[in-house]
């Protein structure tokens, strides 16, 4: 959303398994009002559910205001100690600077949020303390010192055990006040690294100071002006060190007068000193012998009216903005371009469209804030103490840290490509190419999608776990528990336990449903028979039961069924296919053939044979049923069955033909043999389970081929008779 091949407005999104996180929310330096936002208008920011802010400058952190109280954003968001106490000083500096300039130009959008709103910003933001582990949602994250400024962090995120390290504004390089940044143990699937110098390489620390105080030195023994354009905190803190030092070991220097115009140098260094726990150990230190922080040379003041400043004589003053946008040092610039004997010396990265940035470009004009073109006649040096990493330093970092794919952000396009470059020929020369990370340097706007295969661990917990450990399970044993997922991690438990690690519960759904039927319950019997295995009726109630009671069938008085079960995949099929059972009986020509009266033929009721009872019962029975398919099958296939129902046994009787012996040479084709026919009988019982699990059939026959003929058949047909079985 900001800074993708650009230096200001840094603001990153990434989306993840459904979370939704924000690094940073800054402005860009270089443009005014809205135009100087990140492209909030790319996302919803309602559905964001965390923000992280690394450190407290401007193009990090300054639209944070307008975006929590503007944009409906409802997340949470993190900073470090140090940074939440300067960025509230910062930013009231900057509304004051808004206004002045919207007062100006006549423009209100140039007022991005009111004082009452930056009150409102604060009090929503959370603390976090380096290698504090903190979780949102399921997105684990903790910081890292970054070395950058005071309180400076880099974030290292977590989620669904993927990694993801980002570093803001990171130093390598410990100063006087600060440490370098520190190096993570872990490795990141996806490593967003700033690349504001490119490959550019820095001159050793002690080269720049010596420059810096040298330039100083120069333009004030000229009896000139020396303007050091800073911002209120970060770098001027770290400057005011060294020149005050330097103005101790010159005695030649002291009548010379240093003043730091800021209205926030009291309160910034009151948070210096509160923070001091956090600085290196040479500041920690030098805290027990005094405060090194109450500068001997350097005089504070509050505010400056710059017409009315007295600079007759030769002096150093650091003011704010440090880019010379507007404010205290764009008015001294403007008052001390045109004499030769002053200086400006830029210490900081300046941006694009800022005048710090048109002065490295060595102009021989340049125009005022009243829009004025006047010489440039002073001195202008650029002396880098933005402790931003080089190249070394960064490609240091990067090959330490492993990741497995880079994001260059932060950084001026020419400058992000030469570092791609050099990047991509170090892998080259130190991995294969299986092993080397991809490097990206999208633009604003652009979005990057990477795969991740899901990685599919669960952990054992509760009771199971404790089971598991006495059983010693080994690769391919059987587990049975619920499966659930919380936070992006996968476990394992008990149901018993699901409420001591879940808001879930376990419970179970009773279904019951009404059937109609008008059919007789001895068709109901057949039907379920031949479908199920192992049914069972209760003989007082009636009641049938299917797969050990998982389904219940209920008859009743009113001409329906009640089917009652606990809802299941298995219990829920058995259901359906009962009711599509029941549906069948009592529309299928054979449960009307099996449920229909013969015509009596005069015969008065109360006369029908016992032997015509018992006939039915046997007719209605599944044995009965069963063995008149088998005696059907028979009579398909052989010419003549006899069946005797009661025992189960069949008598098959077919021709079995053979073929005449082939006739000698020479013999006459009227004495030929015919073919010879032979009547075979073999007789067969079938044995059907009491269960109705299964059948036997035994087939006795005195010729081997004919009998294994009818023994086949009846196998088959044994196989498709056979219930459905769960």
């Amino acid at each position: 959303l900001g800074s993708g091949q650009e230096v200001g407005r840094s603001c990153h999104l990434l989306e993840f398994q459904g979370k939704k996180i924000l690094l940073d929310c800054g402005i860009h330096p270089g443009y005014s009002g809205l135009d100087g936002l990140p492209n909030f208008d790319r996302i919803d920011p309602p559905s964001i559910d965390l923000l992280l802010i690394t450190h407290f400058h401007l193009d990090h952190a300054a639209s944070l205001p307008y975006f929590t109280e503007r944009t409906g954003f409802r997340g949470r968001v993190f900073m470090t100690h140090p940074t939440k106490a300067v960025l509230r000083l910062l930013l009231q500096d900057y509304i004051r600077l808004m206004e002045i300039k919207s007062g100006a130009d006549d423009e209100e959008s140039s007022v991005l949020y009111t004082e009452d709103e930056l009150q409102s910003c604060i009090k929503k933001i959370e603390l976090i303390d380096y290698h504090s582990v903190q979780s949102v949602s399921g997105i684990k994250f903790w910081a890292y010192n970054a070395g950058h400024v005071l309180g400076a962090a880099m974030f290292m995120l977590e989620i669904s055990g993927r990694h993801v390290l980002y570093t803001g504004d990171y130093s390598m390089e410990d100063d006087r006040h600060l440490s370098a940044a520190e190096i993570p143990s872990i490795s990141p699937d996806v490593l967003i690294i700033e690349s504001t110098y490119g490959v550019q390489v820095h001159p050793t620390r002690e080269e720049r100071e010596a420059r810096f105080t040298g330039t100083v030195d120069r333009v004030v023994s000229g009896g000139g002006r020396c303007l050091i354009p800073v911002f209120a905190l970060g770098r001027a803190q770290e400057l005011l060190l060294i020149l005050d030092e330097y103005w101790q070991a010159n005695p030649h220097l002291h009548e010379i007068p240093i003043w730091y115009a800021s209205k926030l140098a009291t309160k910034a260094l009151r948070v210096y000193q509160t923070y001091v726990n956090m600085m290196n150990v040479r500041i920690r230190a030098a805290m027990d012998l005094g405060n090194p922080f109450q500068f001997k040379f350097i005089q504070n003041l509050k505010s400056i009216n710059v017409d009315d400043f007295d600079d007759r004589g030769p002096g150093v003053v650091f003011a704010s903005p440090g880019m010379l946008q507007s404010g205290v040092s764009r008015k001294l610039f403007d008052r001390w371009c045109t004499d030769p004997k002053n200086g400006v010396l830029i210490a900081g990265y300046a941006v694009e469209n800022t005048m710090a940035k048109e002065l490295m470009k060595e102009p021989e004009e340049v125009v005022s804030l009243e829009g004025k073109r006047q010489p440039l006649n002073c001195i202008v040096e650029y002396v880098s103490f933005s402790a931003h990493v080089d190249f070394v330093q960064n490609r240091d970092f990067m090959m330490k840290v492993k990741p497995g794919r880079i994001i260059l952000v932060h950084g001026q396009r020419h400058e992000m490509k030469r570092l791609k470059q050099a990047m991509d020929t170090q892998y080259r020369k130190e991995f294969p190419a299986s092993e080397r990370p991809r490097i990206d340097m999208p633009e604003n706007t652009q979005t990057i999608k990477m795969p991740f295969t899901q990685r599919k661990d669960a952990v054992v917990m509760g009771k199971l776990a404790d089971g598991a450990e006495r059983r010693k399970f080994k690769k391919g044993d059987e587990l049975k528990g619920v499966m659930f997922t919380q936070n992006f991690q996968t476990s394992i438990c008990d149901p018993e336990d699901l409420g001591t690690y879940t808001e879930l519960r376990v419970g179970n759904v009773s279904s019951k449903l009404h059937v109609p039927f008008v059919g007789s319950l001895a068709t109901l019997r057949l039907f379920l028979n031949e479908l199920f295995v192992g049914v069972t009726e209760d003989p007082q109630t009636g009641v049938f039961s299917l797969h050990s009671s998982t389904l219940l069938i209920t008859p009743t008085t009113s001409s329906k069924l009640i089917l009652s079960w606990n809802a299941s995949p298995v219990a829920d099929m058995l259901a359906d296919a009962a009711v599509a059972l029941i549906m069948h009986s009592q529309t299928s020509a054979a449960s009307i053939r099996i449920t229909s009266k013969p015509c009596n033929h005069g015969i008065r009721e109360g006369e029908e044979k016992e032997d015509n009872k018992k006939k039915k019962k046997e007719e209605l029975s599944p044995r009965s049923a069963r063995l008149k398919i088998v005696n059907r099958l028979l009579l398909d296939q052989f010419s003549r069955v006899e069946a005797d129902y009661d025992g189960g046994k069949f008598t098959v009787t077919c021709e079995k033909t053979t073929p005449p012996p082939p006739p000698p040479e020479g013999a006459e084709e009227d004495k030929m043999d015919v073919e010879e026919k032979k009547t075979v009988e073999c007789f067969v019982t079938v044995r059907f389970e009491e269960d109705g699990s299964g059948c036997s059939v035994r087939v006795e026959c005195e010729e081997g081929e004919q009998g294994r003929l009818v023994q086949d058949s009846l196998k088959q047909l044994a196989t498709a008779m056979q219930p459905v079985s769960l």
